[in-house]
């Protein structure tokens, strides 16, 4: 006998990510009280009936579009998977992974509007940088672990907070500086420099 059919989700409507993409691109350029409904319904390709069908106004639209973003980048980082090499090696992979993502413009354009737009929508910022947190720890945190339970590391009481540690050494210079300055400030050392620097440091501190 067969077991019970699952259920499978809807696939996504077209048209509502032709919406959201759409939408991101102009909240990040033109910052949301400057944001029109009616353009982003032409360039996405739909009327703004259809818009307003899926999404009831400008507010739930941006919702939206954080919520987007968050699972993007979560998305992205789930991707991370480092199974081969020395402790070294395996730090190393997943370090230019993160910093490589974290030192995208496009990145922090994102986190910018999210800072900018927090005190009218608290509740989706919070959401976002929660979910940020969760899905960009998880997979260092199962890299730290295993290299803990195999002898390639101390014993990590905290691998929650040795993962902070090695993100937050890697985040302050790639991320938070230009986030701060500006992008047009040139960083002081290339994003390999940085990671180098960051492993060590942390190996200093972990390896056996």
């Amino acid at each position: 006998m067969h077991g019970p059919r699952v259920r499978q989700p809807p696939p996504p409507d077209p048209r509502r990510q032709a919406i959201i993409r759409t939408a991101r691109d102009s909240f990040v350029r033109d910052g949301y009280a400057a944001t029109r409904i009616e353009p982003i319904a032409r360039a996405a390709g739909v009327s703004t009936a259809t818009l307003y069908a899926l999404f009831d106004g400008k507010a739930a639209l941006f919702s939206a579009v954080i919520d987007d973003a968050a699972e993007d980048f979560g998305r992205q980082m789930r991707r991370v998977r480092v199974g081969e090499g020395d402790a070294r090696q395996q730090l190393v992979s997943f370090a230019e992974t993160y910093a490589g993502f974290m030192s995208d413009p496009f990145v922090r354009s994102v986190f910018r509007l999210v800072m900018a737009e927090r005190p009218r929508f608290k509740a989706v910022a919070l959401r976002f940088f929660e979910k940020g947190r969760a899905e960009f720890g998880a997979s260092l945190i199962a890299i730290l672990t295993a290299l803990s339970e195999a002898g390639a590391l101390r014993a990590i009481e905290k691998p929650s907070w040795a993962a902070g540690q090695l993100m937050g050494m890697l985040e302050h210079p790639v991320f938070l500086v230009p986030l701060v300055t500006g992008d047009e400030i040139r960083a002081r050392r290339s994003i390999q420099a940085v990671v180098d620097d960051a492993v060590e440091t942390f190996l200093a501190r972990y390896g056996p």
